[in-house]
């Protein structure tokens, strides 16, 4: 299990592109190396999170769905 997050951000009922946005926006409140825990209900989160990572160079340590049918993601700020 990576390290517990340091801030959590609920983006539950939530569809394109408001995970990613509020993502974006929580991202700045953490300090580098911490770690933010998003969890979506919105299954085109997967590839937008994977997006994300790739276009902002974050790091994206963890993303799995859950029994309950969300998503969550862990995401290492890494700048």
């Amino acid at each position: 299990m990576p390290d517990q997050p340091d801030l959590f951000l609920d983006c539950k009922g939530l569809i394109c592109p408001m995970p990613v946005v509020k993502t974006r926006r929580a991202i700045k409140q953490i300090e580098i190396g911490q770690i933010l825990e998003m969890v979506a209900t919105d299954p085109g989160s997967v590839p937008d999170m994977e997006a994300w990572e790739r276009q902002t160079r974050h790091e994206l340590v963890l993303s799995e769905e859950s029994e309950d049918g969300s998503f969550r993601f862990l995401i290492r700020k890494t700048h």
